[in-house]
Parts: structure tokens; C-alpha cells; sequence
């Protein structure tokens, strides 16, 4: 006979205790334990409980490979979701063996856990039973996670309730943003009572910002009108993804030279073979019918935007055309026109920026691209697997934040509906229409720079932080998976590595071959960039697209959210009263503020980059790479900061110590 020391560690978030009867069995290469029921005399599964029992085996189990842990209710206790961290077992011959758990427990079915050594399915010693055990696994997980084909392809719940404990949202986050939420608009609620429905000066909308400051949205009032600020935002604001070098202009945007360099001796087409000309085009909005908010019609420009970079290296506008065809009731504006028939048309600019980035380069590109990485990970990839170790603590919230979205952001009466020119209808066309330019390029920084141009533009921080944090986050992926798969036949024939990446491309990207989204994986290499991608997208991206919405619109005239008048059709004919006018109102600006406060808002129970609460990874290599990752990390950091220091705006969005590990807001 043998005895097994076993310690339960019983996790410390909120909640994570269980007064029911907890079970364990201990599976080994030559034999299993009994179900044996893991009773004390005091309460043993509260939260942070580390708890201490003994499993008596006839034999030696041989070497362990799983646990198998189960719960059921006592008679008089409720039924109890538990949430394990790990689990400690000790030999009679003195061996340790580590099982990670980091799942809650809610249900009375038995659930499986492998020894915490990583192991792809190819290289699993324990052939059989190591099969039988990710089989299972990926049977109940496929239970819960399922695709709902319904529009952009999802995860499936009805309800949120209904969400499995494992993706819903700590007591702790949910508290905060309860709290945030309802006094942001309850501070903004009161100050907007104060105001008539229009605003009547620039002053009344100054008062609103000063109920939520911050440096950068200081800065920004400070600096809305200029030129230079205009286009610094197409670099540093919160969508750097649209503009591009100007090979040539579109044959939609008769643009004079004469009126663009007419007090110069710079030539527009000697500008444009130095790569001086940059071009935002926001096609995808052209035809998008626009909101009706408290029975008043909404307007949605498809402007294009020529932005010059001149010899004191600022990247200024250069022209601006509202609309997408050409003709008399569509002029194209120069800085040289009126202050304010200049300023309202990049006024037109700024809102459709607004409903084009939240809805493409934020929604879509971070926030349901990492849903799609995140349920194909759950549907495919086992507990044991290094992948899913590594990619894990980038799903924390996700699922959870995205249902939020769908429910009350982008639903008919949601959010979007509220103080967006799109609206509901209009968020799920933009959606639809941005999906096919997607493109596996333009989710690799690296790719994406070159592909538009833009090495050499000076001044632009989200390129130099992001190339760096893509770096780093790449030597990290290949120094794990390196040590997982020997060489290319190892990916190759990893069926579960497989299965994951074909669920994407055919979930994700409704299996279009021409976005680039590899189907399947044949080398070491293919699989490092395309995990690079998903850590990148899922955490530095987010938080570049993410964290600077208040920043940026906390001054409303900077990013109008909806427009209450449609653009002008000819010069001369504006005013401040006629941009007062074109501003949403009171209610809708509130509204707008409140939201972009919130989402904007780092939570209290932050993961950052790099962090790893939740011990996956138990062997020496993976850990002490993971050690490695955070001292670059740490350097970044400190590049940054030192940086910023000597710039009038800091750019901070992709600065480790503010990157969340994944997209949990």
C-alpha cells in the first residue's frame, strides 16, 4: 500500500469557494486510484484554501499522468461553483507532480487534468491515455463552445447568465464597470441637464470635458483646430490603420495641384514620386445609410483625405473631399479656404473616422477576430497542449466583453444607436463590407508597414512601438514552440494544431482564400508568425485601437460621433454657429462620453502583457523564457518613457506597463 500526499490550492478570486463534496482520482501508467472523496473536518475549498489530504492506493501507480476531479452537492449546501488552481501530488517514492487547473468546476461531471509538462499530441509518451484524456476534454468543450453562423461568425450563448463560469467576468470587473458606467453618466447626466439640446458655444462642451480630464484630452482641446494635430492623429490617434502612401491619385479625387502647393515651390506630383503624399480614403462608408437619433436624421460622410508631410516633418491636410464622386455639389477644401469651411470639413473627417474605426479597426479587427482565435482554441486545443498554455491568458474576458457588444453596443436600441451616425443597420454593413479587407498582411505590423508605405514617415510612434512589441513577442513564440515542435513534420501532423487553424479560416474568414489566412500550418515557422499575430492582435493592437477613445474624443469637436447636418455642398457658407449646429446634441454627446469613458477605463483587475497569474507552464525552459519575455518587456518600457519625456504628447498606448494581455473591455 501507498499514500499520495494531495494539496488542493483553492483559487483567490471572488467566489471561488465550494462547500461541496469535492473528489479526486489519481490515473498513472500502471494503474488508477480509487474515487476517493477529499473530506476533512474543517471546511477545506474556501477561497485562497491551500488544503492537505492523502489518497491511499493497494499499488504503486507508476508514473502520473492525470487527475480526474468531480464535485457533488451536499444535501443541504447549494450546488457551488469552485474554481481549483492547481493541484499537488507526492508519491510514496517521493515524486511531485503539478497539475494546473485555472477553471471553474460548476457541474457534477468528471473533468480531466494532465501533469503540468506540455506535450503536443505527437509527442505525447503517454499514448493512450493521453489521448483518452484530450478526447474527452475536447468532447465536453465542444458541448459548450459552439459557432453560431448568424452574420460575422460568433460564439454561441443565449444568455448571459447562461455563460460558461470560465469566460464570465470576475465579481470584481463587473462591479467596476457597474460603477464607472452609472457615474460617468450620472456626472455627465447632470451636467448635460444644465444645457439646452444644441449647444450653444464652444464653452458648454468644455464644461462637459471638465467632468472627466486627462492630460492628453487637455492637449487636445488645446489643439483640435491645427492642421498639424489633424494629421498627427492619422499616425498616433486611435486608428494609425488607414492611411497609406499616395502612389497616385484616385481618379475620384480631382485634386489641383495649384490649389494644394499655390503659395509654394513644392509640386504635387514631385511630392508624390518622393513619398511625401499620404492618402486616407474612407470608401467603405460611402452609401452607408445614415442614423435617425430622437427623430432627427444623422449624417455619414466617404471622404478622402490628402495629407502632405512638409519640410518641418509634420504630416499636414492637404485637401478634403466629403464625398466619394466628384461634382459641383461636392467641392474639394484647401487650408487656403475659410477657417471655418476648412474646419468643418475636417470636422466631417473626424466623425467618419469615428464610426469607421470603432467599427473596423476596433470591433472587428480586435475584438471579434480574437472571439474567432479564442473559441477555435477552446474547441481545438487540450489543457495539456503548449499552444493552448500559451494563448490562454489571451482570452481572459473576451467572450464575455463580446456578448456585452453584440447585446448592447451594435444591437437595434444598443449604444451605436444612440449617438452614432451608423446606427445598428449601419454598424452591420460596415462590418460586412470591412471583413474582406482583413487580409493576413494587414493584421502583421511588420507586413502592414510595408505594405502602405510607410517605413520612413516620421513621428510615428504606434509603427516604432509596435514593430518593437512584435519583435518581442515573436522571439518569445519561437522559443516556446521551438521547444514543442523539433521540426516542420511535427506541426504537420499535429491534428489539434490543425484542427485550430482550419476553424479559423473557415469561421473567420468564411474560408476567402484571398484574405491570406493560411488553412493549415506546414512549418515551425508559419505557426510562430501566425501566434505572434494572435498575441499581437489580442493585446498590443487592442490596446493602440482601445485606450486612447477618451483621449481623443473626450473633446467631442475632435471626434464627433454623429453630424446633425449634412455636408456643405459649397464654400462660404459656414460658420462657428453652423458647426455648433452640426454638432450632435447635448443628450447624444452625454451619451457618447459616458461610453468611450468606460470602454476606455483600465480595469482594477488588469492582466498586463506578459503577467502570468495563472502558473500553465511548469517546465524550466518555458518558464525561464517567460522570465526573459517580461526583461524586454520591462526595457520597452523604459525606451518608451524615456521617450516621451521630451514629447509635448506622450505616446502611451503601447507601453507594456498599459498593454492588457488580452481583450477584456
Amino acid at each position: 500500500m501507498g499514500d499520495y500526499e494531495v494539496i488542493v490550492f483553492t483559487g483567490g478570486c471572488y467566489s471561488a469557494s465550494t462547500f461541496n463534496k469535492v473528489y479526486i482520482k489519481l490515473v498513472g501508467t500502471d494503474g488508477a486510484s480509487e474515487r476517493t472523496h477529499l473530506w476533512s473536518c474543517v471546511p477545506s475549498f474556501y477561497r485562497g484554501a491551500v488544503s492537505h489530504f492523502i489518497v491511499s492506493c493497494q499499488k504503486s501507480l507508476g508514473q502520473l499522468v492525470l487527475i480526474e476531479l468531480d464535485k457533488e452537492r451536499h444535501t443541504l449546501s447549494p450546488n457551488k461553483a469552485w474554481f481549483p488552481a492547481k493541484v499537488h501530488v507526492t508519491s510514496p517514492e517521493g515524486e511531485s507532480y503539478l497539475f494546473p487547473v485555472y477553471q471553474w468546476i460548476s457541474d457534477s461531471n468528471t473533468h480531466y487534468f494532465r501533469e503540468g509538462a506540455a506535450r503536443t499530441l505527437i509527442e505525447d509518451k503517454h499514448r493512450l491515455l493521453g489521448q483518452y484524456s484530450r478526447e474527452k476534454e475536447l468532447v465536453q468543450r465542444q458541448k459548450v463552445y459552439s459557432w453560431d453562423k448568424q452574420g460575422i461568425a460568433h460564439f454561441k450563448a443565449d444568455s448571459l447568465l447562461l455563460l460558461p463560469y470560465d469566460i464570465r467576468f470576475s465579481l470584481t470587473k463587473t462591479a467596476e464597470m457597474i460603477y464607472t458606467g452609472a457615474t460617468g453618466l450620472g456626472k455627465l447626466g447632470l451636467m448635460g441637464l444644465l444645457q439646452c439640446n444644441k449647444f450653444t458655444c464652444l464653452e458648454d462642451i468644455y464644461n462637459l470635458l471638465n467632468v472627466h480630464k486627462t492630460q492628453v484630452s487637455e492637449y487636445v482641446y488645446k489643439n483640435w483646430k491645427k492642421d498639424a494635430f489633424f494629421g498627427y492623429q492619422f499616425l498616433n490617434g486611435t486608428n494609425p490603420m488607414l492611411i497609406e502612401r499616395c502612389k497616385a491619385l484616385p481618379e475620384n479625387f480631382p485634386v489641383s495641384d495649384k490649389m494644394v502647393f499655390s503659395n509654394s515651390q513644392h509640386h504635387l506630383e514631385d511630392e508624390i514620386e518622393k513619398g511625401h503624399i499620404f492618402l486616407c480614403d474612407y470608401k467603405l462608408l460611402d452609401g452607408v445609410e445614415p442614423n435617425i437619433i430622437s427623430g432627427k436624421q444623422q449624417y455619414l460622410t466617404a471622404p478622402l483625405v490628402l495629407l502632405w508631410k512638409n519640410d518641418e516633418d509634420e504630416l499636414v491636410p492637404v485637401a478634403i473631399q466629403l464625398k466619394q464622386n466628384p461634382g459641383e455639389d461636392n467641392p474639394i477644401f484647401y487650408p487656403s479656404d475659410s477657417e471655418y469651411d476648412w474646419l468643418m470639413a475636417k470636422t466631417f473627417v473626424r466623425s467618419a473616422n469615428f464610426n469607421l474605426y470603432e467599427l473596423d479597426a476596433h470591433l472587428l479587427r480586435t475584438h471579434l477576430l480574437a472571439e474567432i482565435f479564442a473559441v477555435s482554441l477552446l474547441r481545438n486545443i487540450p489543457m495539456v497542449h503548449p499552444l493552448y498554455k500559451l494563448l490562454i491568458p489571451h482570452t481572459r474576458f473576451t467572450l464575455n466583453i463580446n456578448f456585452l457588444a453584440r447585446k448592447r453596443l451594435i444591437s437595434k436600441g444598443g449604444s451605436f444607436d444612440k449617438f452614432t451616425s451608423s446606427g445598428a443597420e449601419g454598424a452591420l454593413t460596415i462590418l460586412k463590407r470591412s471583413l474582406p479587407s482583413v487580409t493576413y498582411s494587414s493584421l502583421c505590423i511588420p507586413d502592414d508597414i510595408t505594405e502602405r508605405g510607410l517605413t520612413h514617415v516620421p513621428n510615428f510612434y504606434y509603427r516604432d512601438d509596435g514593430l518593437r512589441l512584435w519583435e518581442i513577442i515573436h522571439r518569445f513564440v519561437s522559443s516556446i514552440l521551438t521547444f514543442y515542435y523539433k521540426d516542420d513534420a511535427d506541426v504537420q501532423h499535429d491534428t489539434e494544431l490543425q484542427n485550430w487553424i482550419k476553424e479559423i479560416f473557415e469561421h473567420g474568414f468564411n474560408s476567402i482564400e484571398s484574405t491570406g489566412i493560411p488553412q493549415k500550418f506546414t512549418t515551425v515557422a508559419e505557426t510562430v508568425k501566425f501566434v505572434t499575430m494572435v498575441i499581437f492582435t489580442c493585446s498590443a493592437q487592442h490596446s493602440a485601437v482601445n485606450a486612447g477613445q477618451y483621449d481623443f474624443g473626450g473633446w467631442m469637436p475632435n471626434s464627433p460621433t454623429t453630424l446633425d447636418l449634412p455636408p456643405p455642398t459649397k464654400k462660404g457658407t459656414t460658420s462657428e454657429q453652423t458647426m455648433l449646429e452640426a454638432f450632435p446634441s447635448v443628450g447624444t454627446t452625454v451619451h457618447a462620453m459616458a461610453s468611450i469613458w468606460l470602454l476606455s477605463m483600465q480595469s482594477f483587475d488588469t492582466v498586463l502583457l506578459g503577467q502570468y497569474p495563472e502558473k500553465h507552464f511548469t517546465e524550466r525552459f518555458p518558464v525561464l523564457k517567460i522570465k526573459e519575455f517580461q526583461e524586454e518587456l520591462r526595457k520597452l518600457s523604459e525606451d518608451i518613457k524615456s521617450r516621451n519625456s521630451g514629447l509635448d504628447l506622450p505616446y502611451t498606448y503601447l507601453d507594456p506597463d498599459v498593454v492588457e494581455n488580452s481583450v477584456s473591455i
